[in-house]
């Protein structure tokens, strides 16, 4: 069995996008990636509405927290996803050369739970394809 492929999901308040990301990559893939996330500027608290959606698809949510991309700079990294441009932008120089890729998505901070439902369902849709692409998985 090969060894599973770390993908770093990075945004920039590591509270939504990247977090539903994660929670979405490691249930799609499982065995085949192992997902974390992390912010360029890291909020105090996963959003409300993305824990609700994730439970809603009956993701698990135990363990998201929002981090601090310093917190796994020393992990091994296969492959660094972009989920917000300024994210993109101040991306930071990793110890390894990394493969990257930038899959943008709505920011639904602040919103109603269908735009969480919605953003969910469009990571579901697009980011899973793209991360197997990348890792040829």
């Amino acid at each position: 069995m090969t060894e599973s492929k770390t993908v770093l999901v990075l945004c920039t308040g590591n509270s939504c996008r990247s977090q539903m990301a994660e929670a979405i990559l490691n249930q799609a893939l499982a065995g085949l990636v192992h997902a974390i996330s992390a912010g360029t500027s890291p909020q105090p608290v996963v959003a409300e509405g993305a824990i609700t959606a994730l439970q809603m698809a009956g993701l698990p949510t135990e363990g998201l927290y929002p981090k601090a991309v310093e917190a796994v700079m020393d992990q091994t990294i296969d492959l660094v996803v972009s989920v917000c441009d300024n994210a993109r932008e101040t991306c930071p120089l990793f110890p390894r050369p990394v493969p990257r890729i930038h899959v943008p998505f709505h920011d639904p901070h602040g919103e109603a739970l269908e735009s969480f439902i919605s953003v969910r369902d469009d990571i579901r849709a697009r980011l899973v394809p793209a991360v197997r692409a990348a890792l040829a998985l």
